[in-house]
C-alpha cells in the first residue's frame, strides 16, 4: 500500500531559532531523521511506496534522500578503495516528492497528492513525526474487514498533568492523572479509503473535517494501541528519543527485532 507522509509544517516548537528552517520530520534521532524512522517502520511491513507532502524546508528533505549515505546505518567492507555494503536501507523504496504548499492544512496536502495514489482504494497516512511499535498488519487487516472510510490509531493521553474534581464549595473530590482517564487521543497513524476525499473541502483538515464527518456518518473506526507511542512536538521530546536511541532502548525500531527489514535503496519519482 502507498504511504502518504505529511512533512511540510513549520514545526515551530522544535526550532532552535529564527535562522533554523529545518522541518520537524528532519530532526535527528540517532544517526537518522525522524522521517527515516517512520519510513523504515512502514518498509519493515512491506509498504515501500512513499508520497511525501512537502512544504516548509522541503529542500532539506530532498537533499537528505538525494545524497543518502547508506554507510551511516549499515555495515560495509572497504576493499580496494571501494565500499561494499553488507546491507542497505532504502534500495527498494519508491519516493514521490510533492510540493503541497507552505501554509496548506493537512487535508489540503492530502488532496493535492490524490493523483499520486493511482486510484488505490486503500492507502496509509502519517504525520511523519510520531514513532510507535504498533502492529501495522493488524491495523490494516481489521480496517479492511470493516465497512468504513477511515481508521485512526488512538492512544491513551500522554499528558503528565492531573485532573481535579471540584465540588461547588471548592472542595476537591478527587485527583486523577490524565493518563488514567477513559480518554483516547489521535495517534497519527491512519488507514484510509478514497471515501475520505468526499469529506475534505478545499483547504480543509484531515481530522477536523474528513475524519469528523466520517465519524458523524458512522464511517470512522479506531485502532486502540497501548504499546509504545511517542510524539516529537517539542525539543524535549525529540531529545528523549535521541537519548533512548543511544541507550539501545528503541522499541519503535521493529526492523531490528530479527535483523530483518527493508532490503534496499530508492527510486525517486
Amino acid at each position: 500500500m502507498k504511504v502518504v507522509l505529511f512533512c511540510g509544517g513549520y514545526g515551530l516548537r522544535m526550532r532552535s531559532g529564527a535562522s533554523d528552517d529545518m522541518p520537524k520530520p528532519m530532526a535527528m534521532v540517532g544517526p537518522r531523521p525522524l522521517i527515516w524512522h517512520v519510513m523504515r517502520y512502514y518498509a519493515y511491513f512491506g509498504h515501500t511506496e512513499f508520497i511525501l507532502c512537502l512544504g516548509y524546508g522541503a529542500h532539506h528533505i530532498k537533499n537528505f534522500f538525494l545524497n543518502y549515505e547508506e554507510t551511516t546505518s549499515n555495515d560495509f567492507v572497504l576493499r580496494g578503495g571501494r565500499t561494499e555494503l553488507l546491507s542497505t536501507d532504502i534500495a527498494d523504496w519508491t519516493i514521490t516528492f510533492a510540493q503541497t504548499g507552505i501554509e496548506s492544512p493537512i487535508g489540503e496536502r492530502l488532496r493535492r497528492v490524490r493523483h499520486h495514489l493511482d486510484g488505490d482504494e486503500m492507502f496509509l497516512a502519517n504525520y511523519a513525526d510520531v514513532l510507535t511499535d504498533a502492529p501495522l498488519p493488524e491495523m490494516i487487516d481489521r480496517f479492511a474487514r470493516r465497512d468504513a472510510g477511515a481508521s485512526m490509531m488512538v492512544v491513551p493521553p500522554q499528558s503528565s498533568f492531573h485532573c481535579v474534581d471540584l465540588g461547588e464549595d471548592g472542595l476537591v473530590g478527587g485527583i486523577t492523572a490524565v493518563s488514567e482517564l477513559p480518554l483516547w487521543e489521535n495517534g497519527g497513524y491512519f488507514v484510509l479509503r478514497q471515501e475520505v476525499f468526499d469529506h475534505i473541502p478545499e483547504n480543509g483538515d484531515l481530522v477536523a473535517d474528513g475524519c469528523a464527518q466520517l465519524a458523524k456518518r458512522g464511517r470512522l473506526v479506531a485502532h486502540q494501541h497501548r504499546g509504545f507511542w511517542k510524539p516529537t512536538d517539542t525539543v524535549k521530546e525529540r531529545a528523549a528519543l535521541d537519548d533512548a536511541y543511544a541507550r539501545g532502548d528503541r522499541p519503535w525500531a521493529v526492523w531490528e527485532r530479527d535483523g530483518a527489514g527493508a532490503n534496499a535503496g530508492v527510486g525517486i519519482a
